[in-house]
């Protein structure tokens, strides 16, 4: 183990795995050929009399063995084999449990951060059983002596942050679950399909309690005593797809409390990031509950929500420093506007008559969809204000899908007056040709926005007709 440790220390990360490798190799052909707990080192310096029982012996035996798994975790993440490091990682906090030996904070954490591991591979109940084991741990520190030497000072004033990082685990964890089941439940206009809604209740009730049973055992941590508040704090939370919106809003809820409860520690002042991360965190949960609620007015007003608590933000926020967050909160207003826009569209066509109100509010919202677009593409132009000739790769669909809006946006803006018509289908032509015209002269940027580039070339061939029409209309009158 110290060898192994030593070398990882100087980055000889493939040597310290050999070391640590032959440790674990040790340790079981010792258990399969003896089995009998080895002398202490430091029995061989002391009195017959002072000896360890062979309880103390075997206890100090597990604890090397349990370290050489968790050097193991560490070194098998720094070679990027992330499915072996989470293995690890998941049996050294088992023996951790079993042999008392763990921080409780440390613990907490790893067991928070494992989750993550799960919820990559969306494997919703590990990940779930990882965080509510972490909570309940956590809630040990500072009560429970822990059993190896007390836990530093610092971890005890690190408290509030550990708990809130905690909490934004449990943020993604119930975020996931909702964008996964949105996943499951789109038709491929993005809406939810009822027929795929049905058949996946149908399949659920069949197939529950078989997989339930047989996974649960793989993953449970710890003792009984602790079990028993884990598997509490498991109830307060599905681990299953939601797939209605009564479902879908039992785990909005549960995200939003740790919202609260990681924003009472990442504040403005001091974790502006944090923050910020957090906040727009809380918007993609308005933005899938959204997704599962089929009343468009109760929709409207929960993209209303996210309006509200992003634009703020955004507002305060200084560009030379927070350029990158600006053109995210960008793109996500300019959506959520979009989004809204449609939804009022929708409302608007079953009714037999437009009224002003609707043209009013329709009008409105695409208006600030298309300053948030502008705004973005604004953000990538250089000091002398001239848009690039050719954009970056990690930019190039963002700012391809806001010129592609912005064409849609003048086309949906509701107008009597047949020349302030004429413009925004000149201005819509403008921005469907840019799309058009820059594919042909980067063919490699065509995979990143196919589908806006078809419908682009779509509107480029017809668009001039309608106008050529309008034009006709307008000049018949005069």
């Amino acid at each position: 183990n110290n060898l192994g440790i030593l070398w990882s220390q100087r980055d000889r990360i493939e040597t310290a795995q050999t070391y640590l490798e032959s440790a674990e190799a040790l340790y079981n052909q010792y258990m399969k050929e003896d089995g009998n707990p080895p002398l202490d080192p430091s029995e061989h310096f002391m009195a017959e009399e002072e000896k360890l029982t062979d309880q103390e012996r075997s206890k100090r035996f597990e604890k090397a063995y349990t370290h050489t798994l968790y050097y193991l975790a560490q070194v098998y993440q720094h070679l990027d084999m992330i499915e072996k490091a989470a293995q690890y990682c998941h049996t050294t906090l088992k023996r951790q449990l079993e042999y008392c030996g763990y921080y409780p904070v440390e613990w907490a954490r790893n067991a928070a951060t494992l989750s993550q591991y799960y919820l990559s591979k969306e494997c919703f109940m590990e990940a779930r059983h990882c965080l509510a084991a972490a909570s309940v741990i956590f809630s040990q520190a500072g009560q429970v002596p822990s059993a190896e030497d007390d836990e530093t000072e610092a971890d005890q004033q690190d408290l509030p942050e550990r708990k809130a990082e905690i909490a934004r685990c449990w943020i993604k964890y119930c975020l996931n679950l909702l964008q996964s089941a949105r996943k499951l439940l789109e038709d491929n206009i993005g809406e939810l399909d009822p027929d795929r809604q049905l058949e996946l209740k149908a399949q659920r009730k069949k197939e529950e309690d078989e997989k339930e049973k047989g996974r649960k055992k793989a993953v449970l941590f710890g003792t009984s005593d602790i079990c028993d508040s884990v598997l509490a704090m498991e109830e307060k939370v599905s681990s299953v797809y939601p797939l209605d919106f009564q479902e879908a809003r039992e785990i909005f809820l549960v995200g939003q409390n740790y919202v609260q409860e990681a924003k009472e520690f990442f504040q403005v002042d001091g974790y502006v990031t944090d923050h910020i991360e957090i906040v727009q965190d809380h918007s993609a949960l308005f933005k899938v509950l959204a997704f599962f609620e089929e009343d468009y007015e109760r929709r409207c007003k929960m993209h209303k929500r996210r309006i509200d608590m992003l634009e703020p933000i955004y507002t305060d926020l200084n560009p030379q420093y927070y350029l990158l967050i600006r053109r995210q909160l960008q793109c996500e207003l300019a959506d959520t506007y979009y989004e809204m826009m449609d939804l009022k569209v929708a409302i608007g066509n079953r009714l037999e008559k437009l009224d002003s109100h609707t043209v009013k509010k329709i009008n409105s919202l695409a208006q600030f969809a298309i300053k948030y677009y502008e705004l973005f593409l604004d953000s990538l132009r250089n000091p002398d204000k001239v848009f690039p000739e050719k954009l970056e790769e990690d930019v190039l669909r963002p700012a391809m899908v806001a010129k592609f809006h912005i064409a849609r946006l003048y086309g949906k803006l509701i107008t009597s007056d047949s020349k302030k018509q004429l413009e925004n289908m000149q201005t819509s032509l403008e921005y469907y040709t840019f799309l058009v015209d820059y594919c042909e002269k980067y063919p490699d940027a065509v995979p990143a926005i196919e589908t806006e580039l078809e419908l682009s070339k779509e509107m480029v061939n017809l668009l001039p007709a309608s106008m050529e029409r309008l034009r006709a209309k307008l000049t018949s009158l005069v």
